[in-house]
């Protein structure tokens, strides 16, 4: 069967054959498949530069640093390869360690390769003796995943038995992977798909430190705490990737996360596809029934005979997507459908390296080039998440940093550095009708003093500092409610169920309008697999 991302003939009677919302990395790796089947391809982003939530800028003179998303593991080594990233300027390093943990009685866990089990001894022998087994067990299922990550997942549907055959031949196929598990990994599977990460494990280790180290996970960019069932599924969501050949390692583009989706769209453009910047649209054209292009807000008109929105579902049909133009069912559900991360980004130029009071000194440790997380304890996150749905923000909130400096020295000034801070829990919308507005600078006082507990003198080494709340992300890049995931990863939105059952396969009720961005499977982080999915089911669609 000939690979319907292969080479086909452009059609000739519209000036677009495929209009492309949103220059994210879904976006461009979607243009990019159809360009090189062929097909005229326009892409269209709000922001004076390509690349979503992708991206590089200057926050503060002479420091730059990737603004919203900000580390690399899951991108897909297909799509790397397909797109010649490398040879378009991409290159990735892995961390030199890959997580640090500072404890509040000035011990740590510094994992990484032939590193982990040794530190995981320090506080658990036991533990350290089932590292081995549970690290087979996850990658196990990991491997599952990746198998799957490329494929459209076998979509519900009302098209009669005839017209399900496609559906029921995916499932065959799906079904053939999973016997490949023996009984015992296909009870893990359904675990991790269902259970939460506290309950997961709780069963392997006994060390409140073995188990924040893997938990971790678990909360990144979601709303929910590690004893909220399915989050031991965003702990799994998490260590599919791999960098450089890699599994489950994790590493820094070279010029920050917009180097990836730079070489991204000189892929696109080589392969024929437009794409045009400061070009936000307003509506998708619906005539006869079916999508006929889009309306700009600057009053252009741009027809193509299929629209692909790189934007949330919420997004979409809230915004874009005239309200007659969907059945009201469907328009109902996607409106429920659940999003916001709980997350609040910063940026921050520092005059000199953290020294911790768990590995003191300003000169260039290892554990520098980690992910610096402080979280001593699942009860720890926990009460974080408590808190903050109750009052809007973590007192005692959860921190990742990371020093993408150390690794590249394009981003800051010689001796000098930039760190990223990944922080929770932070309220989609506070209580009271307060605004983000009000409470920005409050807040993210607060994320730096929980650094500075655990490396005194960090408050006094910031130079300049960029502070987006879930409201900001909403603004700049289009994540309602902050989401960087584009909806959620809970069992009811996941798989054929994203965005929701019977859409699970990258198609809306709108013929002709297509999602290819994280809202679809397999979900989010920067992946590139849903643009290349789209693509493909666009394609067979004879767009």
């Amino acid at each position: 069967m000939v690979d319907a991302l292969s080479q086909q003939s452009a059609a000739p009677n519209k000036p677009y054959d495929a209009v492309i919302i949103g220059g994210g990395h879904n976006g461009l790796t979607c243009a990019y498949y159809l360009a090189r089947a062929g097909r005229k391809v326009k892409v269209l982003e709000r922001r004076p530069v390509v690349g979503g939530a992708a991206v590089t800028e200057e926050f503060h003179p002479g420091f730059r640093n990737s603004v919203a998303s900000y580390t690399v593991s899951l991108l897909n080594p297909k799509i790397i390869h397909d797109m010649d990233l490398a040879r378009h300027g991409l290159k990735v390093v892995e961390r030199r360690a890959a997580n640090f943990f500072p404890f509040p009685d000035g011990r740590y866990i510094l994992s990484g390769e032939g590193r982990t089990r040794a530190e995981i001894a320090k506080f658990s022998e036991r533990d350290a003796a089932r590292l081995a087994a549970y690290g087979e067990e996850i990658e196990t299922i990991a491997d599952v995943l990746r198998d799957l990550i490329l494929q459209t997942p076998p979509n519900v549907s009302d098209d009669g038995w005839f017209g399900s055959l496609p559906e029921l031949l995916r499932a065959g196929k799906l079904g053939h992977r999973f016997s490949r598990l023996d009984m015992h990994h296909r009870r893990v599977l359904l675990d991790l798909f269902t259970r939460s990460a506290s309950d997961y494990l709780d069963e392997w280790f006994e060390s409140e430190e073995a188990k924040v180290l893997f938990g971790f996970d678990s909360i990144v960019g979601t709303y929910a705490a590690p004893s909220t069932p399915g989050s031991a599924y965003v702990l799994l969501h998490h260590v599919f990737g791999e960098v450089n050949g890699k599994k489950g390692a994790w590493g820094h583009a070279i010029g920050g996360m917009g180097a990836i989706t730079q070489a991204m769209a000189a892929a696109a453009r080589e392969a024929g596809a437009e794409i045009e910047v400061d070009a936000p649209v307003k509506e998708v054209i619906v005539e006869k029934g079916a999508t006929a292009g889009v309306l700009l807000e600057d009053g252009r008109i741009i027809r193509a005979r299929a629209v692909a929105a790189n934007i949330g579902p919420r997004l979409l049909f809230d915004k874009i997507v005239p309200e007659d133009a969907v059945p009201a069912d469907f328009l109902q559900r996607i409106r429920r459908f659940k999003v916001g991360s709980g997350v609040l980004r910063m940026n921050v130029a520092l005059s000199e390296l953290p020294s911790f009071t768990a590995l003191p000194g300003h000169d260039q440790g290892i554990h520098h080039t980690a992910g610096i997380v402080i979280a001593p304890s699942l009860g720890y996150m926990e009460d974080a998440f408590v808190d903050a749905k109750r009052s809007g923000w973590s007192k005692a909130p959860i921190v990742e940093m990371l020093i993408p400096s150390t690794l590249d020295d394009t981003l800051a000034p010689k001796g000098q550095h930039v760190a990223s801070l990944f922080c929770q829990y932070v309220a989609p919308q506070l209580p009271g009708r307060k605004s983000w507005d009000e409470k920005r600078d409050e807040v993210a006082d607060l994320m730096i003093e929980t650094v500075d507990r655990y490396a005194p003198g960090f408050r006094q080494s910031i130079l300049g500092r960029q502070v987006l709340t879930p409201l900001d992300l909403e603004r700049i890049f289009g994540l309602v409610g902050g989401d960087i995931f584009h909806g959620t990863l809970s069992l009811n939105q996941l798989f054929s169920a994203r965005p929701m059952l019977g859409y699970g396969d990258y198609r809306t009720p709108l013929k002709g309008l297509y999602i290819c961005g994280s809202g679809t499977p397999p979900g989010g982080g920067v992946t590139g697999a849903p643009g290349h999915n789209a693509a493909r089911e666009m394609l067979c669609d004879r767009v």
